[in-house]
This record gives structure tokens, C-alpha cells and sequence, in this order.
């Protein structure tokens, strides 16, 4: 079964909104995990627009499932990330005044740089995957970092999905074939929703995870969030 990581980003921005400390992003994602997800996944920007540091350090102590921190390792993130030890860490390459992530790694451009800082967390004992576009080429750059796993960024198929275009999945179908064969387990990420996420799965069965937040958090509106945590679940299963 792929598991599913609930970002909580949108949570934390929906608190920072009003101020003060409703909604409760420790017990939301205390909740969250006790509806059945396996994990949370925050990306704390620099701007600290919803997520902020300080929630990562006190998340540490409410999550007991599998903690996923995202974000651009500038060395800011990197101490967070090195600090907090959490079971993963997803690099991606947003920049800062990035209203969401809107592109994967070059990882041939970038090859020397993302070398290192993975070294550097998986030193620490940190899982480490680089967010990544369906591109063998590139999928193929990020073997050679040393990263233990890529995440394939889904909005190209979301949108696909969404004009009824079913063939929009066969890149990620032959990137995760090649993220298999070099050794490098495979999560996916961005645009997922109740309706696109099982066909995905079902194309793309090498995903270990899934990473889902504003999708996730705005059905919640309508169906409550630990029945859209259970609808996730059962999408996966």
C-alpha cells in the first residue's frame, strides 16, 4: 500500500490568517495521524508565510509517524533540517518568493551541490528524495547524488487528468521504471486529489508515498478531515 503524507502547510496558513493559534497545527496533525495517515510532511518557506520553524521543532515532539520536512536547502533550512532529524527530507528547488513548487531539480546542473547536501543528511541519518520532473535524463542525475529517493512532481499529470487526457501518466509510468532500476525508491506529489490519485497509483504502482495537503485540506471543508483522510486511504489501498 502507498502511504499517505499530509502536508499541513495550508493548515498553519489558515492560523497565520487571524493569528493566535486556531486552528492548532499540533493537534491537527495528532488528529491526522490518529485518522489513519502515515505521516506529515511540512515545507517551511523562508518568508515563513505558513509553516514556521519554530512549528517544525514542535511538530518533532506530536508526530510519531514518519516526518517529512520539504523545502530549498539554503543552509537556514539545512540547520532546521539537521537539527530536528526527521525520518525524511525532500529537496526542492522553489524559489523564495515561489507561491507553490513549480518545478523539479536539474539534476545535471545541479548534480555537485545536491552531492553534498545529501551526503550531508544521510551523515545524519535523514532518508533523503529530491523533487523531480518526469525527465529520465534527470531522473538519472539524481542517482548519481546518492539520494535515496526522487519525488515526481504530478502537476503536469494533474492537469492532463483533469482535460481527459489519460496518456498524461505514461511519462511517470517510464520515470519511476528508471528511478527503480538505479535503486532509488520513488514518492510523488503536487495536484493529487480524490479524483486523479487512484488511476495514478494504479499506473504508477512503484510510489511509495504520496505527499498531499491543499487538495486534501480543501475537501476537508466539505467532508471533514478524518473522512477525506479515511477517502485518501481507501484511494491508496
Amino acid at each position: 500500500m502507498t502511504k499517505l503524507s499530509v502536508n499541513i502547510n495550508k493548515i498553519a496558513t489558515l492560523r497565520n490568517a487571524r493569528g493566535g493559534n486556531i486552528p492548532d497545527i499540533l493537534k491537527a496533525a495528532t488528529d491526522i495521524q490518529r485518522f489513519g495517515a502515515q505521516g506529515i510532511t511540512v515545507h517551511p518557506r523562508p518568508d515563513q508565510r505558513h509553516i514556521k520553524y519554530v512549528d517544525a521543532y514542535e511538530l518533532k515532539s506530536v508526530v510519531h509517524t514518519e516526518f517529512n520536512i520539504e523545502g530549498n536547502p539554503i543552509p537556514e533550512f539545512i540547520d532546521l533540517v539537521l537539527k530536528i532529524k526527521p525520518e525524511q527530507v525532500t529537496l526542492v528547488p522553489d524559489a523564495v518568493d515561489a507561491i507553490t513548487s513549480n518545478a523539479g531539480w536539474d539534476t545535471l546542473k545541479h548534480c555537485d551541490f545536491l552531492t553534498e547536501t545529501v551526503k550531508e543528511f544521510k551523515r545524519n541519518g535523514i532518508r533523503t528524495s529530491i523533487f523531480m520532473d518526469p525527465v529520465n535524463a534527470l531522473i538519472e542525475g539524481a542517482a548519481k547524488t546518492g539520494t535515496d529517493r526522487v519525488e515526481l512532481y504530478t502537476e503536469g499529470y494533474a492537469s492532463g487528468f483533469e482535460k481527459g487526457d489519460m496518456h498524461c501518466v505514461l511519462p511517470y509510468v517510464e520515470a519511476a521504471k528508471v528511478a527503480s532500476r538505479l535503486g532509488m525508491g520513488i514518492n510523488a506529489g503536487h495536484d493529487l486529489n480524490l479524483e486523479n490519485l487512484q488511476f495514478f497509483i494504479n499506473e504508477v504502482p512503484e510510489v511509495l508515498e504520496v505527499s498531499i495537503g491543499h487538495a486534501l485540506i480543501s475537501e476537508a471543508l466539505y467532508y471533514g478531515l478524518q473522512n477525506v483522510v479515511g477517502m485518501y486511504l481507501q484511494k491508496l489501498a
